[in-house]
């Protein structure tokens, strides 16, 4: 005869609350700010009080260190410890213009805010916030009291700075900061969707030697469009800076009014490949700035570009120390600049199914793509405006322009030699 010992349910129960009792002393996963002494009145000092919060997270292997809804002040900086998460309440990414624009919010109405202090008068201090292995900042907005949006902007350090491998800035609002997001040193980045109106350097990227990511990123002028601010930032602003980066994928994203929309150059590390689709750069002196790039290419894929200001507003500048390749494929150029591209040095500069809708727009009698060295291609593109559409300069090594639509008369001077190629380009009306 079998029989089967079955415990009672009551002995079940207590068992089973021994068992996630144990369980949940021993391990923690989450902390708030506040129960470290952070007061979100946005005016008491809250840097040591959210270290504590990191620091502990940090000793116990990880975890989130929350910040409830409020405005926190910060006089210092933070180190964010590898495997923690320093979150707000923001789960996408706001916009506080309410600064700018009257009846709208502004950064002490609504969520989580760093009312960042520290670090005014330099650029080169402490990053505000400092990540590393595998630690992510998200759902706050960064924003800076201090700065005056009725005049030129004061110097701050980088607002953060991404270490290690697999940082991440996620659904962040850099609403004011003098300086964004400092992305070098690190393996496997991710930025994405980051807003805001950083006013001297938006994303630096160098040193990267396994793949960087940046998503959904826009700049625009939501804190101030004041005439000093604004003047200020377009003779000195950069959104978007690569040194070194080894396959960097950048993806829907975009700046309004600055210097210098994206610049490529060389630095101690190296230079940068990658892939760019989906990129923008509105009211730019120069939209895209190519001193340097690696011989894998730079490949922007849908872009679009508008320049109108400045001194010599020009869509596109590769610079004559470039010996790398750059390809633009499906990008749309307009805006009442002086020329789409200038292109110099001795690497390969590519132009395929394009738009170029205006330039030349004093009537100087300038070409909208002036190529004076290197290698060029120039096929499948559409010249809008009836104005000369080509000049390759007697130092260009080769070019091929074949393909192309123009609006009015063929407008293409090139040198008549071996390596030179221009044919089946459709003018609407014969030279």
């Amino acid at each position: 005869m079998r029989t089967s010992w079955k415990p009672l349910p009551g002995v079940v129960a207590v068992l089973w609350s021994a068992i996630v009792g144990l369980a949940g002393a021993a391990v923690q996963d989450r902390w708030n700010v506040l129960e470290f002494g952070a007061v979100p009145d946005g005016r008491t000092d809250c840097t040591a009080a959210f270290q504590r919060a990191l620091d502990e997270a940090g000793r116990q292997g990880g975890g989130v260190v929350y910040a409830p809804r409020g405005q926190y002040r910060f006089e210092g900086s933070l180190q964010v410890p590898p495997g923690v998460t320093l979150r707000g309440v923001w789960e996408s990414v706001p916009a506080h213009n309410g600064i700018r624009d009257r009846g709208l919010p502004k950064p002490t109405d609504d969520g989580t805010t760093f009312l960042v202090t520290g670090g005014a008068g330099s650029e080169d201090g402490a990053p505000f916030i400092t990540l590393n292995h595998n630690s992510t900042l998200k759902g706050v907005v960064i924003y800076y009291p201090d700065q005056d949006p009725e005049t030129e902007p004061k110097p701050y350090p980088w607002a953060i700075a991404m270490r290690g491998k697999n940082p991440a800035v996620l659904a962040v609002e850099l609403l004011n900061p003098y300086q964004g997001i400092d992305a070098s040193q690190n393996e496997r980045h991710l930025i994405r969707d980051v807003h805001g109106q950083p006013l001297r350097r938006g994303i630096l990227v160098d040193a990267i030697y396994d793949v960087g990511r940046i998503e959904n990123v826009h700049f625009n002028p939501w804190w101030s469009l004041r005439p000093r601010v604004r003047r200020w930032q377009q003779e000195n602003g950069e959104a978007f800076i690569f040194g070194r980066s080894d396959w960097q994928y950048v993806f829907n994203t975009f700046c309004f009014g600055y210097n210098v929309g994206y610049k490529f150059v060389a630095t101690r590390a190296g230079v940068c490949n990658g892939n760019f689709l989906g990129i923008g750069a509105d009211d730019c002196y120069t939209a895209v700035v190519v001193e340097q790039s690696a011989p894998y290419g730079l490949l922007i894929s849908n872009g679009e570009f508008v320049s109108f200001h400045g001194p010599d507003p020009t869509m596109v500048r590769v610079e004559s120390r470039h010996t790398g390749a750059v390809r633009f494929v499906n990008c749309a150029f307009w805006g009442p600049c002086n020329q789409i591209a200038r292109v110099a040095g001795q690497g390969t500069v590519g132009f395929s199914d394009c738009t170029f809708v205006q330039w030349d727009r004093n009537n100087e009698g300038r070409y909208a793509l002036q190529i004076d060295g290197g290698h060029v291609l120039v096929r499948g593109c559409e010249f809008q405006a009836d104005k000369p559409q080509v000049r390759v300069g007697d130092a260009v090594r080769r070019a091929v322009i074949q393909g192309n639509l123009m609006r009015g008369r063929l407008a293409i001077e090139a040198p008549s030699r071996p390596g030179i190629v221009v044919r089946d380009n459709a003018a609407a009306d014969a030279p």
